[in-house]
């Protein structure tokens, strides 16, 4: 199994894309099925398609992590990061990152980070795409390093927080 981790873009449209690519006879085949069975309020669960009838391979189970509440939020949750996403897994198809050759043994689950106050779709694409790409590579690569996050860890900063004194 491979988890891959990517923050790609900034302010409203930025993506942040948590992967994990495993069997789908494994641990990452169950997850990938309950997931899809079993949606709640705001959370629906659905395959990543690069055009209706038409789904990225490996099978990608799009997962939201801010629940979808207004029409704007839900056309770039379903339209233009759904679209990043699939785009996003077949660059990393193409680039080798996950192997053509066993696409139809293998599933991922991407969760999504679409922000409610997105607003500019090719941003939201673009952005998401990247992302995918991006932590895909990273979880092949079992990045980061242990000595990489050691060394971070009195340092942490993220978009929503910096600590006092940090610029």
């Amino acid at each position: 199994m491979q988890i891959g981790e990517s923050f790609v873009g900034e302010g409203a449209e930025a993506a942040h894309v948590n992967t994990v690519l495993g069997s789908r006879t494994g641990p990452a085949g169950t997850a990938w099925a309950t997931a899809l069975a079993t949606p709640r309020a705001g959370h629906v669960p659905f395959v990543a398609v690069l055009r209706p009838g038409l789904p990225a391979k490996p099978m990608t189970l799009f997962v939201n992590k801010a629940a979808v509440e207004t029409t704007t939020h839900a056309d770039l949750t379903w339209g233009a990061a759904q679209a990043g996403v699939a785009v996003g897994v077949m660059d990393a198809v193409a680039e080798g990152v996950v192997p053509a050759d066993a696409v139809d043994e293998l599933v991922l689950i991407a969760a999504v980070w679409v922000n409610p106050e997105a607003a500019d779709a090719e941003l939201v694409y673009a952005n998401n795409r990247s992302a995918t790409a991006s932590a895909l590579r990273a979880g092949a690569a079992g990045l980061p390093s242990a000595g990489e996050a050691l060394g971070a860890r009195h340092a942490p900063v993220n978009p929503f927080y910096t600590p006092p004194g940090d610029v």
